[in-house]
């Protein structure tokens, strides 16, 4: 960890920033190849553009398979990640095993219900009569490799997480080659039609699944055995919660489509273009928008542990000079992009096949006013990674959500409608017209955030010095730990604890070591507990910088643990230390009365702030607990002992003492 954060910290933000993103453009670029070929090929066929929108209509579906997928999957990575830093491999190998597991049972639901109700679902997900055959065929195919498909994803992410960039790259790259490959041979050579398209893009995941299999017999941090596989449930609820975002984040683009579809497919059926063709536009019009968001998504990605670590460090230079260069490389390529759509826009489409004189007019007209505001599009994608990265997370889901769910999907629900009041057969422009409106207040919104976010920050490198702080002197004896809620005194029934038995007592000195330990700031590491409130703790949690921070303060506890008896207040530390034998675990609670008046004497808080202060710090904490243990914050058979501190400090501490004496 030391030679990557000096590394983070002091080399050349250019040279770095190019070292991470081209992995993750590449990485994204190839992950979208599946189904841009398919699309081409279908488009350039005799399916011609019913085929493309019969493909189309499927997505939202795999949109929701690859939901679920990526939650275990990005959730794993990250639980993974956590593992190494505390050298925790009995947690690791069962991270894998339960991941792979439960995500085989959900793509064994998902495949049963696909084969079940294919036909209501294409049709409620726009297929019309002409295209519906077709959807259903395609869709069947496809749906019948969900294990492998869905296992893929999740592999994927895992062999990332273990220090194999490169591996997960190759793997996508196979299926995607074989897909290019066999897609001609079965839709020409063969002319199995869209079934062809099908299968060519099953037997590619299946090779990426193969090559993803064969890793597992040798990772680098962890060995699978039969056991692995049986599910852990701690484990799973710690996953779900690091890949909750990405979860959030899939099915947003399953509404986006779901309503996209019926918007399209009922206004298209008003005018004369017909249902089909804007189906078919759209579903290759997001094709090609997928591809510049994954090209602006893999550079801000790759500047996401370059803002992380120096963000947590407090080198605000660094985070502004990262940010410079991700925000220009990020205009040029929607500016680029947007150039190419108002300009030669036919050769994009041409791409996918020519289609009819009504079929291009729509499909112009789509990528210069639809498309019009890329550049803005892609300054709303980077924003979210961007506050992402760093632990802001109010600001992340802010600007996640803002664009596609809060201003396009109710744009592209009325505005048609009034359109289509106003004159007959114009409703099918009012979805073309909410990109760029729903742009244009998303970019507003996006500037509020952001400008007074740099204005605050502050320019020194450094809040506190840290460098005297070290590792008490000791001897073998109990460790005694202290979770508590907020307003009991825990901390000074702990202090008075390690007076009376003549022990080290740590509660702030484990953020100091911690950030000798990671390179990161104390005052950012202590308010791990307090960035995020409540529902948005475990985005914060699953940040990178934050991860850091976290690992940096379990290898601190275990030096603490490992160098005799001591009192550790918070952090977790009886979870972190659930290996050691000689350890008593305290939990301190009181009537919540008692506690909003100790909070009123201790801090002067009126009554109000009194409740609303203790309701956001035991919130936090709870969620802070859960998050680092998979098990509920003050659970009673997680504790040696449950005190109420309204005994007073003292009789806690006497209760504390003999407890450890006896």
């Amino acid at each position: 960890m030391e030679n990557e954060n000096m590394i983070l910290g002091q080399e050349k933000i250019s040279k770095l920033l190019l070292k991470f993103s081209v992995p993750c453009v590449m990485g994204l670029l190839i992950s979208a190849l599946y189904n841009i070929v398919d699309q081409i090929f279908i488009g350039n066929s005799e399916l011609g553009y019913l085929g493309n929108a019969a493909t189309g209509v499927s997505f939202p579906v795999i949109c929701i398979a690859n939901a679920f997928a990526w939650c275990v999957g990005d959730g794993a990575a990250s639980y993974l990640s956590i593992c190494a830093g505390r050298k925790d491999s009995d947690s690791a190998h069962k991270c894998v095993g339960t991941g792979i597991t439960v995500t085989f049972l959900i793509s064994i639901v998902l495949l049963l219900i696909c084969q079940l109700f294919a036909t209501p679902l294409m049709s409620l997900f726009g297929a019309s009569s002409q295209t519906l055959d077709m959807a259903v065929e395609y869709f069947r195919i496809v749906a019948a490799f969900f294990p492998f498909y869905l296992l893929l994803n999740v592999m994927n992410s895992m062999i990332r997480a273990d220090g194999s960039p490169a591996f997960a790259m190759a793997a996508m790259l196979t299926g995607a080659v074989i897909n290019i490959i066999l897609d001609p041979v079965f839709i020409f050579l063969l002319k199995w039609g869209i079934a062809g398209a099908a299968w060519a893009t099953a037997i590619g995941q299946v090779a990426s699944f193969v090559v993803c299999a064969v890793y597992f017999r040798k990772p680098k941090s962890f060995v699978l055995t039969k056991r692995s596989f049986l599910p852990d449930g701690a484990i799973l609820r710690s996953t779900i919660s690091l890949g909750a975002a990405t979860f959030v984040t899939q099915i947003s683009i399953v509404v986006l489509s779901l309503v996209g579809n019926m918007t399209l497919a009922h206004y298209g059926a008003l005018s004369k273009y017909g249902p089909d063709i804007p189906i078919s536009v759209f579903s290759i019009q997001t094709k090609v928008y997928t591809v510049v968001c994954n090209i602006v998504t893999g550079i801000v990605l790759g500047g996401q542990p370059i803002f992380g670590y120096n963000y947590g460090a407090k080198r605000m230079d660094r985070v502004r000079e990262t940010y410079q260069l991700v925000l220009k490389s990020t205009l040029v390529v929607g500016i680029v992009a947007t150039l190419i759509f108002q300009l030669r826009p036919e050769l994009v489409i041409g791409i996918f096949g020519s289609g009819n004189a009504l079929y291009q007019e729509f499909a112009i007209k789509t990528f210069r006013i639809y498309l019009s505001l890329m550049s803005i599009t892609c300054l709303v994608k980077m924003t979210a990674v961007f506050f992402q990265s760093i632990g802001k997370s109010v600001r992340a889901v802010v600007a996640s959500l803002i664009r596609d769910i809060v201003c396009f999907t109710p744009l592209a629900l009325f505005l048609p409608r009034f359109l289509e009041s106003a004159e007959a057969g114009n409703g099918i422009n009012g979805i073309l017209f909410a990109a760029p409106m729903a742009d244009m207040v998303a970019v507003v919104v996006i500037l509020c955030l952001t400008v007074p976010f740099f204005r605050g920050l502050k320019k020194e490198e450094k809040a506190e010095e840290i460098a005297d702080c070290i590792i008490k002197a000791s001897q073998p004896g109990t460790i005694i730990t202290i979770n508590r809620e907020h307003g009991t005194a825990g901390k000074q029934i702990g202090k008075v604890v390690a007076e009376k038995l003549n022990i080290p007592f740590y509660y702030k000195e484990m953020t100091a070591l911690a950030a000798q330990e990671s390179g990161l700031d104390k005052a950012f590491i202590s308010d791990l507990n307090d960035n995020a409130p409540g529902i948005l703790n475990e985005l914060y949690l699953s940040t990178t910088v934050v991860k850091q921070a976290v690992i940096a303060q379990e290898q601190v506890i275990h030096k603490i643990a490992d160098n005799g008896a001591c009192v550790i207040v918070g952090r977790a530390a009886d979870y972190v230390l659930r290996n050691y034998d000689n350890v008593i675990r305290i939990f301190i609670h009181a009537p919540k009365e008692y506690r909003v008046n100790k909070i009123m004497e201790m801090y002067g808080d009126t009554r109000e702030e009194a409740y609303r202060y203790l309701k956001r710090s035991d919130d936090a904490r709870a969620a802070y607990y859960r998050n680092i243990s998979g098990q509920n914050w003050g659970e009673p058979r997680n504790y040696t002992l449950c005190l109420d501190a309204s005994m007073g400090i003292d009789t806690c501490a006497e209760l504390i003492c003999s407890l450890v004496k006896k």
